[in-house]
Protein backbone atom coordinates (compact mmCIF):
# COMPACT_ATOMS: atom_id res chain seq x y z
CA UNK A 1 0.00 0.00 0.00
CA UNK A 2 1.33 3.46 -1.06
CA UNK A 3 2.27 6.12 2.17
CA UNK A 4 0.14 8.51 0.93
CA UNK A 5 -2.77 6.07 0.65
CA UNK A 6 -2.09 5.57 4.93
CA UNK A 7 -1.61 9.36 4.96
CA UNK A 8 -5.18 9.81 3.74
CA UNK A 9 -6.65 7.28 5.95
CA UNK A 10 -4.77 8.76 9.26
CA UNK A 11 -5.52 12.56 8.22
CA UNK A 12 -9.37 11.55 8.12
CA UNK A 13 -8.92 9.48 11.91
CA UNK A 14 -7.02 12.65 12.95
CA UNK A 15 -9.76 14.95 12.05
CA UNK A 16 -12.54 12.96 13.10
CA UNK A 17 -10.85 12.71 16.87
CA UNK A 18 -10.43 16.11 16.92
CA UNK A 19 -13.89 16.79 15.86
CA UNK A 20 -14.85 14.56 19.11
CA UNK A 21 -12.32 15.97 21.11
CA UNK A 22 -13.17 19.96 20.73
CA UNK A 23 -16.39 19.52 19.94
CA UNK A 24 -18.11 16.93 22.32
CA UNK A 25 -15.23 15.75 24.67
CA UNK A 26 -14.59 18.97 26.02
CA UNK A 27 -18.01 20.04 26.80
CA UNK A 28 -18.66 17.10 28.59
CA UNK A 29 -15.80 17.73 30.66
CA UNK A 30 -16.79 21.21 31.13
CA UNK A 31 -20.68 20.80 31.61
CA UNK A 32 -21.24 17.60 32.35
CA UNK A 33 -18.20 17.17 34.84
CA UNK A 34 -16.98 13.93 33.08
CA UNK A 35 -13.35 14.49 32.45
CA UNK A 36 -12.59 11.11 31.28
CA UNK A 37 -14.10 11.63 28.19
CA UNK A 38 -10.80 13.98 27.34
CA UNK A 39 -8.59 11.82 28.56
CA UNK A 40 -9.45 9.06 26.61
CA UNK A 41 -10.33 11.05 23.44
CA UNK A 42 -7.61 13.15 23.92
CA UNK A 43 -5.12 10.37 24.00
CA UNK A 44 -6.58 8.44 21.22
CA UNK A 45 -6.28 12.07 19.12
CA UNK A 46 -2.50 12.29 20.23
CA UNK A 47 -1.57 9.22 18.80
CA UNK A 48 -3.74 9.65 15.64
CA UNK A 49 -1.69 13.12 15.74
CA UNK A 50 1.98 11.38 16.22
CA UNK A 51 0.65 8.99 13.00
CA UNK A 52 -0.50 12.10 10.76
CA UNK A 53 2.99 13.61 11.43
CA UNK A 54 5.09 10.28 10.78
CA UNK A 55 2.96 9.46 7.45
CA UNK A 56 2.97 12.88 6.25
CA UNK A 57 6.78 13.12 6.25
CA UNK A 58 7.05 9.33 5.00
CA UNK A 59 4.82 10.94 2.48
CA UNK A 60 6.09 14.13 1.28
CA UNK A 61 9.39 12.34 0.80
CA UNK A 62 7.88 9.62 -0.97
CA UNK A 63 5.35 11.74 -3.43
CA UNK A 64 8.18 14.80 -2.98
CA UNK A 65 5.64 17.84 -2.74
CA UNK A 66 6.95 21.41 -2.88
CA UNK A 67 7.46 23.07 0.28
CA UNK A 68 4.58 25.26 0.13
CA UNK A 69 2.07 22.13 -0.57
CA UNK A 70 3.76 20.00 2.54
CA UNK A 71 3.48 23.23 4.63
CA UNK A 72 -0.26 23.29 4.16
CA UNK A 73 -0.75 19.51 4.78
CA UNK A 74 1.60 20.31 8.05
CA UNK A 75 -0.73 23.16 9.11
CA UNK A 76 -4.05 21.27 8.05
CA UNK A 77 -3.12 18.72 11.25
CA UNK A 78 -3.84 21.99 13.31
CA UNK A 79 -7.09 22.82 12.00
CA UNK A 80 -10.18 20.56 13.08
CA UNK A 81 -11.76 19.83 9.98
CA UNK A 82 -9.07 20.88 7.51
CA UNK A 83 -7.62 16.57 7.53
CA UNK A 84 -10.81 15.85 5.62
CA UNK A 85 -9.69 19.03 2.60
CA UNK A 86 -6.01 16.86 3.03
CA UNK A 87 -7.72 13.76 2.25
CA UNK A 88 -10.02 15.45 -0.87
CA UNK A 89 -6.76 17.07 -2.16
CA UNK A 90 -5.01 13.82 -2.42
CA UNK A 91 -7.59 12.09 -3.73
CA UNK A 92 -8.24 14.46 -6.32
CA UNK A 93 -4.06 14.09 -7.51
CA UNK A 94 -4.32 10.17 -7.72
Amino acid sequence: MKTESIFRKVAVAEGISYILLIFIAMPLKYWAGLPLAVKYTGWAHGVLFMLYIVFFIMSWMESRWKLQRAAMYLVACLLPFAPFWVDKQLAKDN
